[in-house]
């Protein structure tokens, strides 16, 4: 899903001091990335997909690669938005953990995204990200809600000048905690589908693990380069005794590139994300 690298890199991204922008860009490229079919598996799948490249810089509408964001609450240190995040289908007949149980559609999760930034400083930012979205299953015939999700983590930003340039990096790390129904989604293996391999299990709510994430980006004047790499450690998760987890680690990476192609003439003052 083309969500996926962009929300990846958004999730170590924090903000710059406002300086002027043009007030929307317009570009076009490419995403690849590799990652397992749901947290816990031992199988993974390879995506290639277009990334279309947007940024609109509005007072309360903003469109960059942390992906559609309405400003409620912004000061020097503390900003209220949205985030927005997504995963990719999972076809139960190609993962044996699975096989014979209905398939995964994508997901889509959205909600409220406090930012606290603990400390700035020069070519330096860290913050308190605390996202809480809601997780709605679908593949646009019909939709069904899927839990919640609250992830709340550290987030170190960097612009060190390497290379010729300066460069966007970021570390994020975090325990993520999820609703039983969110649990149930991924790791619930209802009595129809039980086999002597995979008995029926209920899943419960509560913590579902640790994820770290670093990730790496650049402008070079209308071209536009990042990547990213990210753990997830299942150990001691509410679900981690499912007969579906079959990995307690997993790792999953990816790398974009966009052109620019257009931008506006008219330029802003607005915090722009380090990335």
């Amino acid at each position: 899903m083309k969500l996926a690298l962009a929300a990846a890199c958004a999730a170590a991204a924090g903000f710059a001091h406002a300086e002027p922008k043009p007030q929307w860009e317009l570009g076009a490229g490419a995403t690849a990335f590799t990652l397992p079919d749901y947290r816990g598996s031992d199988e993974r799948r390879g995506y290639l997909y277009p990334l279309p490249y947007l940024v609109y810089r509005g007072d309360k509408l903003r469109v960059d690669r942390q992906g559609f964001r309405g400003i409620f609450f912004e000061s020097d240190r503390v900003q209220l938005d949205f985030s927005v995040y997504g995963t990719p289908p999972v076809d139960s007949s190609k993962n044996e953990a699975r096989q014979g149980m209905p398939d995964l559609d994508p997901t889509l999760e959205i909600g409220p995204l406090i930012t606290v930034t603990l400390e700035r400083a020069a070519g330096r930012q860290l913050d308190l990200r605390l996202p809480a979205r809601a997780v709605i299953a679908t593949d646009f015939s019909h939709a069904s809600r899927a839990g919640w999700v609250f992830s709340p983590a550290l987030a170190l930003n960097l612009r060190p000048q390497f290379g010729g340039g300066r460069w966007n990096v970021g570390f994020n790390s975090g325990p993520i905690f999820a609703t039983s129904r969110y649990h149930a989604y991924y790791y619930g293996v209802d009595s129809q589908f039980a086999t002597p391999e995979r008995p029926a299990y209920a899943a419960r709510g509560g913590y579902s693990g640790w994820t770290a994430l670093a990730s790496l980006s650049r402008r070079f004047d209308k071209l536009w380069v990042g990547g990213f790499a990210r753990y997830d450690l299942l150990n001691g998760a509410a679900f981690e005794d499912s007969p579906l987890v079959r990995r307690h680690a997993s790792w999953m990476a990816g790398f974009g590139i966009a052109w620019i192609l257009a931008e506006s003439q008219r330029k802003v003052d607005v915090a722009e994300p380090y990335y």
